[in-house]
């Protein structure tokens, strides 16, 4: 073997181990942004399909599909309006709690709704929050899962409790404005 050949091997290995280098680089970004944006949700989809590989490519497709919608912030009147109706809702939960848990999810929905998400099913609609709102979507489905079990008659007083709470801190997120910081006016 003459040097010449000898250098455009040891140039082809250096090219090959270069792009290796960089498809693993890219790769190891890759699965680090996703599992920055989508913390605890990360962790579930791995768990749910027993690879990352896999995990990764339903999130970064999930990511891609809420790109392409047109998710808005509400507007200030629009705040106003949704904290009076939830603060009615919480009002009747002590009277009435499955019918409370009931209208959280509508009220839930309609935020969802105006803020762009589309209301496809609950499967859908999980996967879409995913994408912006990973720390709380786990809420929807605790809430979803216990208001199925009432809809069966299988629900305790406290477990919708625990379903208005869960419902609560994803209304609270989708409002995207902390509590404090609301004032409802009065007529």
């Amino acid at each position: 073997m003459d040097s010449q050949t000898a250098l455009i091997i040891l140039g082809a290995i250096v090219v090959i181990a270069i792009a290796a280098a960089a498809y693993l680089l890219g790769t190891k970004r890759r699965s680090l942004h996703l599992a920055e944006r989508f913390g605890p949700e990360y962790e579930r989809e791995v768990a749910r399909t027993g690879d990352p590989r896999k995990a990764e490519a339903e999130l970064a497709q999930r990511e891609k599909r809420v790109k392409k919608l047109e998710i808005k912030p509400l507007a200030h009147e629009a705040v106003e309006r949704y904290i009076k109706s939830w603060k009615n809702i919480q009002a009747r939960f002590v009277d009435e709690p499955g019918p409370a848990v009931s209208e959280a999810d509508g009220l839930v929905r309609k935020v969802m709704e105006q803020r762009g998400y589309p209301m496809g099913t609950f499967e859908q609609r999980v996967a879409d929050i995913s994408v912006d709102h990973p720390h709380v979507v786990e809420h929807y489905r605790a809430a979803h899962t216990i208001a199925l079990s009432r809809d069966k008659g299988e629900a305790s007083t406290e477990d919708l409790r625990q379903a208005f709470l869960h419902y609560r801190a994803l209304f609270d997120e989708l409002l995207e404005v902390a509590p404090a910081e609301v004032v409802v006016t009065h007529p």
